[in-house]
């Protein structure tokens, strides 16, 4: 067997278990956040977490699949190794890209949702005005 298909079956193995291994902690942590977001409906949290995982698989599945072809001829097991982990590393860097990306726009969804909810006046209404009173009016 060629040594640039052996990279190729090394690569796929990894680079997909790293992305599911990702997509699952991301799922299983994220759900706080996105029930938080959602105060609390479960049925709603779990399928925004869902849709995210998928995309999430997608996204990163379908880098890795572009991304396997290699514009070098490996002969060596050296060159093997190099060709690894440039793959590898790029891949982790996605990962990583992607990750932060989806704690981001979670965090920022949080922190729209905690904004909502607080948008009760911090004292209850003293008064009532008349439409059309101004200072003007009133010296």
């Amino acid at each position: 067997m060629d040594l640039t298909v052996v990279a190729y079956i090394i690569y796929l193995l990894i680079s997909i278990g790293l992305t599911v291994w990702v997509a699952r902690t991301l799922s299983r942590n994220g759900r706080v956040f996105i029930g938080d977001v959602l105060q609390g409906n479960e049925k709603l949290a779990d399928a925004v977490n869902q849709l995210l995982v998928v995309g999430f698989y997608l996204v990163n599945i379908g880098f890795v699949t572009l991304y396997l072809r290699s514009g070098e001829d490996i002969v060596r097991a050296r060159d093997l190794f190099e060709a690894l982990s440039v793959k590898l590393g790029v891949v982790l860097l996605v990962l990583g890209f992607m990750h932060l990306g989806n704690v981001w726009v979670l965090n920022k969804m949080r922190r729209r949702g905690l904004m909502e909810r607080n948008q009760t006046p911090p004292v209850p209404p003293q008064g009532w005005t008349a439409p059309g009173w101004t200072a003007q009016t009133r010296a």
